[in-house]
């Protein structure tokens, strides 16, 4: 998969909301661009496969990690670096 050339300190933030249960998909597609399969795949090259393999679990169990899918709208935590 092709990604785009991104700084070290964007692939920090990239995966740091990867990471966040309140910070949705479509934030990261917003602020940075890259469609969910972009993120799988950089979070496939920047972490160790163990970490990787944690994270697929945890966020396939998530609803918030998907706007469509959440149960609120409203009120959700918003990141002084999140631009949605």
């Amino acid at each position: 998969m092709k990604l785009p050339d991104l700084n070290s300190e964007t692939i920090e933030r990239i995966i740091e909301m990867a990471w966040e249960d309140r910070a949705p998909m479509e934030a990261i597609e917003s602020q940075f661009g890259l469609l969910e399969k972009q993120v799988i795949a950089l979070m496939k090259r920047e972490m160790k496969e163990s970490s990787y393999q944690m994270w697929r679990e945890r966020v396939n169990k998530r609803t918030t990690k998907h706007l469509n899918k959440r149960e609120f709208i409203t009120g959700r935590f918003k990141s002084h670096n999140q631009k949605i």
